[in-house]
């Protein structure tokens, strides 16, 4: 007898992603659709992958902006919510690293300025649009990709670890304002994965690699052997997750920040 599926009850509902385009985002894109749900994916640069979901007839609309600006995450909040008559979903996904491979006293005030904007701010800007459609949905759900080095502070991305730390404490501060009202908040926090943002041409292997004279596939080694599973998590394995608490399967989960790092930190 074939087991029955599992429905995490998200078909119809209205879903906005950003940072879409590739890696973590494109994977958290791919499984909304499959679940049944209307997603609108932003990101800065289209890509081949987003369209081909559109070709293959999934109910995906995309839009092109920069997330890193102080309008962009409205905009492609608003502009969802319009399109779909409504949200139930936020997926904030979009964020980026720099290694600091010169240290701290070479991290200016402009690298932080970029770091806190990217990670921080355009969750902040993004949640704060989305929050009135999901306070009026109900039942909304805000889900934020956060990261391993909000409780593992690393010097070799110092500013990012710092704004992780801020991203996941602005999360759980507004779960406790907005629980009361029917919206959930809960984060991801995934340790090294197997994105272009860890492994690609200009990622933290290639960079650090760099620095140190080493090969970038002896850096990726190293962090995956850090972790107990001795691997690095897949896009799909973080997506997975996120689309739990982005269900209803969810039901009284909130404010909470769920590691998928392979056992790399030492948390109870």
């Amino acid at each position: 007898m074939t087991a029955p599926a599992f429905d995490l009850g998200l078909t119809g509902q209205r879903a906005v992603v950003t940072g879409a385009g590739r890696g973590i985002g494109l994977a958290i894109t791919e499984g909304l659709l499959a679940a049944g749900a209307l997603v609108v994916a932003g990101t800065k640069k289209r890509t081949e992958a987003l369209d081909d979901l559109i070709e293959q007839g999934a109910e995906l609309s995309v839009l092109e902006l920069d997330l890193a600006t102080p309008d962009g995450p409205g905009t492609l909040v608003n502009a969802a919510a319009e399109q779909l008559g409504g949200l139930d979903v936020l997926v904030n996904n979009v964020g980026a690293v720099r290694p600091r491979v010169d240290g701290f006293l070479a991290t200016t005030d402009a690298d932080w300025d970029w770091t806190f904007t990217i990670n921080v701010m355009a969750a902040v800007r993004a949640t704060r649009s989305a929050l009135p459609h999901l306070l009026e949905a109900g039942d909304g759900r805000i889900v934020t990709v956060s990261s391993v080095n909000a409780r593992l502070p690393d010097p070799l991305v110092i500013d990012y670890s710092a704004a992780k730390g801020a991203l996941s404490n602005f999360c759980k501060a507004l779960s406790k304002q907005v629980g009361p009202q029917g919206v959930r908040v809960n984060c991801v926090s995934p340790g090294p994965v197997e994105t272009p943002l860890w492994q690609g041409s200009d990622g933290v292997a290639a960079t650090v690699g760099a620095r140190l004279g080493v090969d970038p596939g002896t850096v990726a080694a190293t962090a995956a052997a850090a972790a107990a599973t001795g691997r690095f998590t897949s896009p799909a394995e973080v997506a997975d997750l996120v689309l739990f608490l982005a269900s209803r399967r969810s039901g009284n989960i909130t404010g909470a920040d769920y590691l998928i790092d392979g056992g790399m930190t030492d948390v109870l």
